[in-house]
């Protein structure tokens, strides 16, 4: 059984310093890993790069993350994750990572997502330049997202780490007029065209913790707001598959 623990959209700032850490440093005691579903930060500044960093920074077991929008917001996402890395944080965005944990192999594919919305409900790649730019940044997301986990489908499992949400089914609670905004079908495809095991997103502060892609896979909002504790823990490969523990 391999224990994966994860949560999303603890936007850290110099005053949240400390909040998770308690939680934090018990990691070793009950989880094999953290992944770390987006938002990382409030604004996306090196400063609080380096403040997450310190909150989120030798916990004892490996850290994998993807970025959000709030990491994009100033526009120094590439130093964020630079910082990020130097503290030895995995950081991931179109490619995948394998993690040995108790003899097993856990392959973790990553992409911060982008939105666009639903089966029914959503943008298509039509019409004016700016429209179809907006489509076609979403669709060349998904296309990375499945070519990374293809590229680990070998593991014993998988799991694919994203910002924005894949289905509609963990969005429930928001006002339907944002689900556009907060996710998209397409990455839900890209989960499905591979033997994924999990799929975890954060963005959705008022969504729903539990839902599945069309093929059945298994996804789970960890947006801090949703969970309301430091992170939750999933078991992989034990007899009843997933479990929250």
């Amino acid at each position: 059984m391999i224990r994966i623990a994860a949560v999303g959209d603890v936007h850290v700032d110099k005053d949240v310093v400390g909040r998770y850490r308690p939680a934090l440093d018990q990691l070793p005691d009950v989880a094999d890993a953290l992944l770390i579903a987006g938002d990382l930060t409030r604004h996306g500044t090196v400063e609080e790069a380096k403040c997450f960093a310190t909150e989120f920074g030798g916990l004892g077991v490996p850290v994998v993350l993807v970025l959000g929008n709030h990491d994009h917001q100033s526009d120094q996402q590439d130093d964020v994750a630079q910082v990020l890395t130097d503290a030895g944080l995995t950081v991931l965005e179109g490619n995948s990572t394998v993690l040995h944990l108790h003899g097993h192999r856990i392959g973790v594919a990553g992409v911060k997502g982008f939105g666009g919305g639903f089966a029914g409900a959503c943008a298509s790649n039509f019409g004016e330049r700016e429209m179809k730019a907006y489509v076609g940044h979403t669709e060349e997301i998904a296309a990375t997202l499945e070519a990374a986990l293809l590229d680990v489908a070998d593991c014993d499992a998988l799991v694919a780490l994203t910002h924005y949400s894949p289905v509609p089914d963990t969005l429930v609670g928001e006002p339907l007029e944002i689900y556009p905004f907060l996710g998209c079908y397409q990455l839900g495809r890209a989960i499905d065209a591979a033997p994924t095991t999990l799929a975890l997103h954060g963005h959705a502060h008022a969504g729903s913790e539990r839902g599945r892609t069309p093929g059945g896979v298994p996804v789970r909002n960890v947006a801090h707001p949703v969970i309301k504790q430091a992170y939750n823990v999933y078991q992989l490969l034990s007899d009843q598959n997933l479990v929250n523990a």
